[in-house]
């Protein structure tokens, strides 16, 4: 199964805090997210979570997001994908040859994931791996997805410590994997990240493909 039901409870406060964003958020989607792009994609990029008014409200990944208006237009840049994004998940937007998921696929509590809830989580990352028959580059953003990968994997963290634009090679998986920090207001505002700095990732990611 690529994605968790919709109403799992593997996580006991994440389906608490959905529940409770029902009431609070009736008009959202307010369910585990599921990936967006091409299940025959190359290319796979790992978030974090949902953020609770982006990809919980339109069920789409980074959509409505702030790391969204980083990350999809840098992503058409490179010619990775075609459309007007609009910041909804009918807007018509397409993926090429890439694919979007989150290592954790529900919005926690204060954007803030536990170990449990990766570790719970992470069976739905493996198996969207190993449904997509044609991968060859992982682009994980930020060190909660580029841990979850690891693990999901079965790779020691201390042997692909995570630094922004490193690139690393996967050799029991014969997979690329890059790294870049979130693409989330935080990092944009703070400097840690700047729209030039990750688009030299993707321009990278390209460059591989």
């Amino acid at each position: 199964m690529i994605c968790p039901q919709k109403n799992c409870s593997l996580c006991p406060r994440l389906a608490e805090f959905r529940e409770q964003n029902k009431i609070k958020f009736p008009t959202y989607y307010n369910a585990p997210v599921p990936s967006f792009g091409d299940i025959n994609a190359k290319l796979l990029v790992v978030g974090m979570a949902p953020g609770l008014n982006g990809a919980n409200q339109t069920g789409r990944p980074f959509t409505n997001d702030y790391a969204g208006d980083i990350l999809y237009p840098a992503l058409k840049k490179f010619g990775l994908a075609k459309g007007d994004y609009q910041k909804k998940a009918d807007d018509g937007f397409e993926l090429i040859n890439s694919r979007i998921t989150n290592a954790v696929r529900c919005v926690p509590p204060q954007n803030k994931v536990i170990a449990e809830e990766t570790n719970n989580c992470r069976q739905f990352l493996l198996s969207e791996i190993n449904s997509m028959p044609n991968l060859k580059i992982i682009l994980t953003l930020g060190t909660v997805a580029h841990n979850t990968l690891l693990s999901a994997l079965g790779y020691k963290k201390s042997q692909f410590p995570f630094a922004h634009g490193k690139k690393h090679f996967l050799d029991k998986h014969n997979l690329l994997l890059f790294n870049s920090y979130h693409t989330s207001r935080y990092n944009i505002n703070t400097g840690v990240l700047t729209n030039e700095m990750f688009q030299q990732v993707i321009a990278s990611i390209k460059e591989e493909l």
